[in-house]
């Protein structure tokens, strides 16, 4: 009698298909197992969800292959899949996409790529006494030293180590072979970048840091903590305590980080309190590399996953623990579908498993604070740096009266930051510098005409470039040479507006010329590991002067960093976006924690033409109760509603013309409106439709509609419902970003 099962394909559908399962596959095509299935006329890996399912009304074409002998997904991490499709409007198929490497999706190659191995020498015969020896190697004593090297090592050695550590040749060992002393075998060896990185394992943890880990052991596993801790306080030590104990006990845990944090010197401090168990999992790996560190995890060989937002669904086995370092990080929302939020999943995912959470962070997002002062999250506090060191002093620089530079023209250069530079450099310290906009210049605008050159596939001014001298598009890509005449008025000379980090490099290396000074943002970070290489220069000791983008703000732990200058924090402050103060708020204060953290302390020069905005104010006195006070009432009635008060999503319609995709908005907008009032009992606020702020991107023109609700349920019917039938049209469920 015919059995089939259910499976769900990575493709845009709501449901599953049902296939037959051929006999001779049947033990294994199990729930979480993936196979090989037809799709009219091309195979495609998919997922068993159920077997022993009913029998379709049309003939089920058959299973073809199915290549795990275990499970690819646990019954955990496929309800974990289920409910990021229902919870943001997914289908099904891509919310379980999201689970495993990409690697494992292939159709031509569905065990994934080959694992690494190593070509090892056995000895499979000893000589006892030096007789025998005389006898076996008279003639040759080349084969003695490198049947006596394998003896030191054990019976067994690395090809490799053989030949290039002990200088053996080959033929020597080829003789061993021969002689029936030795074989040759091949050995599995996980690819892994990392192999060999560790750091001497943490100091003693502070009487400070001992009570915040023996709270976090008395707290249920099922209530989620958070750790707020000023910046330099020592957060990751504590983690790493709360972990060994975890691990100690057989169990497994997961670590988070953002995606720029992730650099060989975490890696190192984490393989310092747990060695090999450590299984680093990052995009910048290469498939082969990704997939041995998956199959470590998965068969139990490696019990600690370190990694960005997708290590969330890393499969470690007896899961017990799920650090969310820096939980108020955007980089933790995923930007195509499925677009969860890894901190949200690993709350989700930590109860499917009986798990802990612990979030962590110097300025928590205002979610979490919510949910603490709810009782819904235990928090605890680091309320100082570690050895009592005190917080830098913060000075706000007015850009409107404070005395400049001459010399600095367009770059916001104050006399009080110039000094405190030059001060530094004098004395043999470090200086970080913070402007978060990369290129040259922010747009080139005639003179004579007043025009802009925009990009002609969005809604933004093109930014110049000087190293390579272009204009370039930050959202596309879209690159052009400089002009020499403007092309609406053909007027030779154009002028620079705005200001980049390439601009604010260079007049560093003028006014300073005697400072190392390195950049760091995404124009010069492309290639693989070049912002560990920066920051190792840094922590080495040499370079005087280290600029960027947010990418240096946080998580940078360099004792002689004595100035640290945000050049202008208005950058993101006025942005229409409900989130641009908190996000400047964070980005300022955890700037402003990368100074002061040797004995020779610091100090942080925030300009800004806004010195008054809570924003800016909370950052100078690193107060996260301060900025919360002021901006969540902000969020409240009588004001507009956001979160955390309300649930927010986003439906975003877009075409290439822009009628449509206006008129698509309007359709939406309509529908949610009719569905509020006909079966929610208006229990949702439907605002728009209006075109997105940058109204047009990548050739595609944007309209917008959001949704609020104080009532979740709704607010997920309408995500789910528009997620399976919209076409052309973005749903994103509890969005970073209204941009």
């Amino acid at each position: 009698m015919s059995r089939f099962a259910e499976v769900v394909l990575p493709i845009p559908v709501p449901r599953p298909y049902t296939y037959e399962i051929p006999p001779e596959l049947a033990y294994r095509v199990v729930p979480g197992a993936r196979v090989v299935v037809p799709v009219q006329r091309r195979r495609v890996v998919g997922v068993v969800t159920a077997v022993a399912v009913a029998a379709p009304a049309v003939t089920a074409k058959a299973i073809v292959a199915a290549p795990d002998e275990e499970p690819a997904l646990t019954g955990p991490l496929l309800e974990l899949g289920r409910w990021i499709s229902r919870y943001y409007g997914t289908p099904p198929g891509w919310a379980l996409r999201a689970l495993l490497p990409g690697a494992l999706w292939s159709v031509q190659r569905p065990a994934g790529p080959a694992e690494g191995t190593d070509r090892v020498v056995a000895l499979v015969a000893t000589l006892p006494s030096l007789l025998e020896r005389e006898r076996a190697f008279k003639r040759s004593p080349k084969r003695r030293v490198a049947y006596e090297a394998l003896e030191a090592l054990g019976g067994s050695a690395p090809m490799r180590h053989l030949l290039e550590r002990l200088g053996l040749s080959r033929a020597a060992l080829d003789g061993l072979v021969r002689l029936g002393l030795a074989r040759y075998a091949d050995v599995a060896r996980p690819r892994d970048p990392f192999a060999g990185l560790s750091s001497p394992p943490p100091p003693e943890l502070t009487a400070d840091q001992r009570r915040v880990v023996a709270g976090i052991l008395a707290t249920p596993p099922e209530t989620p903590v958070l750790i707020q801790g000023v910046t330099g306080s020592g957060k990751t030590l504590v983690y790493l305590d709360v972990l060994r104990s975890v691990v100690a006990s057989g169990a497994g845990a997961i670590l988070l980080v953002p995606e720029i944090a992730l650099t060989p010197q975490t890696v190192a401090r984490v393989r310092g309190v747990f060695g090999d168990q450590v299984a680093v999992l990052h995009s910048a790996l290469s498939d082969g590399e990704r997939a041995d560190a998956w199959r470590a995890l998965r068969r139990g060989e490696r019990r600690v996953a370190v990694g960005p937002r997708s290590a969330v669904f890393a499969p470690v086995q007896r899961l017990a623990a799920i650090v969310v370092d820096e939980e108020h990080e955007s980089s933790y929302k995923q930007g195509s579908t499925p677009r969860y939020h890894a901190r949200d999943v690993a709350l989700v995912r930590a109860r499917l498993e009986g798990a802990r959470v612990i979030l962590g962070s110097a300025t928590p997002s205002l979610e979490t604070l919510h949910l603490a002062a709810q009782g819904r999250v235990a928090r605890f506090e680091l309320p100082q740096r570690i050895g009592a060191r005190p917080l830098p002093a913060v000075e706000v620089v007015d850009l409107r009266s404070a005395e400049r530079v001459p010399e600095a023209r367009g770059v916001p250069w104050t006399t009080a930051l110039d000094e405190a530079v030059r001060g530094a450099l004098g004395r043999g310290d470090q200086v970080i510098l913070l402007l978060n906009r990369r290129g040259f210049a922010t747009y080139l605008q005639c003179h004579a005409c007043g025009d802009v050159r925009d990009c002609p596939h969005c809604a933004i001014a093109l930014t110049v470039h000087q190293t390579p001298p272009a204009l370039r598009c930050h959202y596309c890509g879209h690159e052009e040479t400089i002009p020499t005449a403007c092309r609406m008025c053909g007027k030779e000379i154009q002028r620079m507006r705005g200001l980049g980090t390439q601009q604010l490099e260079h007049f560093v290396a003028l006014r300073f010329p005697a400072a190392r000074i390195a950049r760091m943002d995404l124009d010069t970070t492309s290639s693989k590991w070049a912002h560990h290489r920066v920051l190792e220069r840094m922590a080495q000791g040499k370079l005087d002067i280290l600029l960027g983008t947010q990418m240096i703000a946080k998580g940078l732990d360099f004792p002689n960093v004595t100035v640290v200058g945000v050049v202008d924090a208005d950058t993101g402050l006025h942005l229409p976006d409900f989130r641009a103060g908190e996000r400047t708020f964070q980005l300022v204060a955890q700037v402003a924690g990368r100074a002061g953290r040797g004995p020779k302390g610091g100090r942080v020069y925030v300009q800004t033409r806004a010195p008054d905005h809570h924003a800016i104010r909370a950052a100078a006195a690193h107060s996260v109760a301060q900025f919360a006070a002021v901006e969540v009432p902000l969020r409240a009635p009588p004001h507009p509603a956001y979160p955390p008060h309300v649930g927010l999503a986003r439906f975003v319609a877009s075409d290439p013309v822009a009628a449509r995709a206006q008129e698509s908005a309007e359709g939406v907008a309509a529908w949610l409106r009719r569905v509020n009032a006909e079966r929610l009992q208006n229990a949702l606020g439907v605002l728009g439709p209006a075109p997105c702020p940058i109204a047009r991107l990548k050739g595609r023109w944007r309209w917008h509609v959001l949704v609020k609700a104080t009532e979740p349920r709704a607010i997920g019917r309408v995500v789910r419902a528009l997620g399976a039938r919209a076409r052309g049209v973005v749903v994103d469920r509890d969005p970073v970003t209204l941009l």
